[in-house]
């Protein structure tokens, strides 16, 4: 990687990372959880097997006088039909992201509203990625852009329209390149968490979905596709029913949607079918 660049994002993440640091002290409302996902159908570009992953996850979401955080991070187990690098172990992959989001409304104390639509924010971002396979993957991605608020009763819905540029690394020996700085691509992302009652069940159906436009050329320099990820559940909060506390324990099933993984495509592996039982406590 290039001084030019790793400087740029280790600008980005500083900034991103002091605005979180921040505003911690200034909350106004917080909800943090440890959850737990499974599923036997993930796939893995270039590998026909489908793989088994234990998730581990830990997920914070906090407002404060002019906006929110959003941090998660995966810790992903996978069994050995993904190995790890130089042992017939399954491979172990870390994924951050975070988000802040700037609140028109609570900048000029007048929200931007129109329509649906209750306030307009400014996003900013960044994801970090690492596995221990023989690809070596490391991830750097800044993203940022506009947030539209959608007004519900109960709930959020989010749409945003991000610019993104993407850093990464191929430690295989079939690449022609092993650090690579993609193209710039623009993303599409819609963010929902909406409570619900089915009788005397209380639910919650949450969710993202991401659609990335293409971003160049990859390791081999062949195109990437466009690339769409859904990442759902529909959640039961089993501390209220058990003991009547609310959002503490929640269990339910999911599903996650994947095309073009990556950026890939004619190859294996590339689209997933996942159906996944997760748990989270909230605390």
């Amino acid at each position: 990687m290039h001084d030019r660049t790793a400087r740029r994002i280790a600008s980005g993440v500083a900034l991103l990372a002091g605005l979180a640091a921040g505003t911690t002290q200034a909350a106004t409302w917080s909800d943090t959880f440890l959850g737990y996902r499974y599923g036997t159908q993930f796939t893995e570009p270039g590998n026909p097997n489908d793989v088994e992953k234990h998730i581990l996850q830990f997920t914070h979401v906090s407002g404060y006088s002019l906006g929110q955080n959003f941090l998660n991070l995966d810790v992903l187990q996978s069994d050995d039909a993904d190995p790890a690098s130089g042992g017939e172990s399954g491979a172990t992959e870390a994924y951050l992201t975070y988000r802040h989001q700037l609140h028109f409304g609570k900048l000029f104390d007048e929200p931007l509203a129109f329509g649906p639509v209750k306030d307009v924010g400014l996003t900013g971002g960044f994801d970090l990625n690492t596995k221990n396979t023989e690809f070596a993957p490391r991830k750097r991605m800044l993203v940022v852009g506009p947030t539209l608020k959608f007004d519900l009763p109960k709930g959020f819905l989010d749409l945003s329209l991000f610019y993104a540029h993407e850093w990464n690394h191929c430690g295989a020996g079939f690449c022609e390149v092993n650090e690579i700085e993609f193209a710039p691509y623009y993303q599409i992302n819609l963010a929902w968490g909406l409570p619900l009652e089915l009788g005397a069940l209380p639910l919650k159906f949450q969710g993202f979905y991401n659609f990335n436009h293409e971003k160049g050329d990859d390791y081999q320099g062949n195109a990437t596709e466009s690339e769409q990820l859904l990442r759902t559940a529909l959640m039961l909060d089993v501390g209220r029913l058990a003991w009547g506390e609310e959002n503490q324990l929640w269990a339910g099933i999911g599903y996650e949607y994947w095309r073009n993984k990556f950026g890939n495509h004619d190859k294996p592996g590339v689209d997933t079918d996942a159906p996944t039982l997760q748990v989270e406590w909230h605390f």
